[in-house]
């Protein structure tokens, strides 16, 4: 089998995934109020079998992550309820770095060749700047909850970063929110609705605290310039 159509199939069989995923709106098993009627058997089934229960639930949210399914809320939640605070944000957020460096790699392996060489003089001087200052894009897109991880996963990874940097960077992003949900798992009996976790004035102070490093980045970039003028 060629490249294309080994890139071709893989992207066949990824939205076929997905859209299985929702026909049968799996999506369900992962919302708050499921999770909570489901809570109590996975305490009990835990208390049991403590060694494989930590394996299978980080293995389920590296492939969950890894192949963009909507279960990452309801996983996270699970994790903070079953593990504790600590322990749990150890798994989640490795499982979930991990998980979405694949997707980045999958999304890579489709997909950057093509937008490179199609688009590449259209795209040239925003290609340039976000080799330059991809971390710092990357960061702040993390950073903002209101843009799903899935998508951020596909769009830099059609982008000139590397994969290191994209590693190590969508870990410190996501940990904020990681610590929010985790922490949230361990209340899980006094949450009502997922508006209890995260507030508007929060999803300002994320956004604030993603943008922040850029604002400094370009303010110092500004003062340098205006020095060399002088």
């Amino acid at each position: 089998m060629s490249v294309k159509k080994l890139k071709i199939s893989l992207l066949l069989f990824l939205i076929s995934l997905i859209s299985l995923f929702f026909i049968f709106e799996m999506n369900e098993y992962s919302s708050l109020q499921n999770v909570k009627i489901q809570y109590q058997s996975l305490l009990h089934y835990y208390d049991k079998n403590n060694l494989l229960v930590h394996i299978i639930f980080i293995l389920i949210y590296i492939i969950t992550t890894s192949l963009s399914l909507p279960f990452a809320l309801g996983l996270t939640l699970i994790g903070g309820a079953l593990f504790g605070f600590w322990y749990g944000l150890i798994l989640v957020s490795f499982g979930s770095t991990i998980g979405a460096t694949i997707a980045f790699i999958i999304a890579r392996f489709i997909g950057y060749e093509y937008v490179r060489v199609k688009y590449k003089n259209q795209f040239s001087k925003f290609f340039i700047g976000f080799k330059q200052e991809g971390a710092f894009y990357l960061f702040a897109l993390r950073m903002v909850p209101l843009f799903p991880f899935f998508i951020i996963n596909i769009v830099t990874a059609l982008m000139p970063i590397k994969t290191w940097t994209f590693y190590w960077v969508s870990q410190v992003g996501m940990l904020p929110g990681t610590i929010l949900y985790v922490f949230a798992g361990t209340q899980l009996s006094e949450i009502k609705s997922l508006s209890d976790i995260m507030s508007p004035t929060l999803i300002v102070t994320f956004i604030f605290i993603g943008i922040f490093p850029i604002i400094v980045k370009q303010v110092f970039k500004y003062l340098k310039n205006k020095g060399l003028q002088k």
